[in-house]
């Protein structure tokens, strides 16, 4: 049982450092969303059409340039919608 623990514990603290990137990697992606639908879509007064964004999108705006990853469903339909090449996802 005593093994079985320190397996446990140990496949825990490997898989940390994995988070953490992983999250990083999310807040990273979500900030190039948010660069990309301002630079395309706002900062130009609209692509292909866009009309001005909502409050969902004013949202996940918010979100990605602070860190938050939660935004990036909203902006990546956003960007298709709009037939707007998404950023790669390192």
């Amino acid at each position: 049982m005593k093994n079985h623990v320190k397996l446990l514990i140990s496949s825990l603290l490997l898989s940390l450092p994995m988070a953490a990137s992983a999250a990083t990697d999310d807040a990273s992606y979500c900030k190039a969303l948010a660069a990309k639908y301002d630079d395309l879509v706002a900062n130009r007064g609209g692509a292909r059409g866009a009309t001005q964004s909502g409050v969902e999108t004013s949202v996940a705006l918010d979100q990605c340039k602070n860190g938050n990853p939660a935004g990036i469903p909203v902006l990546e339909q956003k960007l298709r919608d709009l037939k707007i090449e998404l950023p790669p996802r390192s």
